[in-house]
């Protein structure tokens, strides 16, 4: 059914849920996961001088905090004897780059989490995996907190 799981995962510990959710699958299924984070490289808003500075100063610690994530969801599959790939990858639009992801890697399902915001949180604060939901081409199982 499913051969290639795409697993978002911004190391919150409802990602890890949403790992461990697709591992359990992929376990069923013989199926492979690939794991993406996506880094918005624009939203530092430094004044003068300081900006560029500012900038390197957040994509290094982005860039690092999001290979904890993805070792994170290696770790995991790796101890499921899963076979995992996984990137961090840049675009200013987080679903998109999802999006982006599950095309370019062939993948027939994402798995994802979701806070499950609602009303007036979820108008302020968007959702990415209810763009997800309503962009993707490919099956979309949310694990909701």
């Amino acid at each position: 059914m499913f051969k290639k799981i795409l697993v978002p995962t911004d190391g919150s510990g409802l990602a890890a849920q949403a790992t461990t959710t697709a591992v359990q699958l992929a376990g069923s299924l013989n199926a492979q996961i690939i794991g993406v984070n996506v880094i918005d490289p624009f939203p530092y808003i430094g004044i003068g001088d300081a900006s560029a500075v500012g900038l390197q100063a957040y994509l290094t610690e982005a860039k690092r905090a999001a290979g904890e994530a993805l070792d994170a969801s290696r770790q995991l599959c790796e101890a499921a004897g899963i076979a995992f790939a996984g990137d961090t990858i840049e675009r200013n639009v987080v679903y998109e780059g999802i999006i982006e992801t599950a095309e370019a890697e062939g993948c027939d399902l994402i798995v994802m989490g979701s806070h499950g915001r609602q009303g007036v949180k979820a108008l302020i604060l968007g959702s990415v995996a209810q763009k997800v939901l309503t962009h993707a081409k490919v099956p979309v199982l949310i694990v909701k907190s």
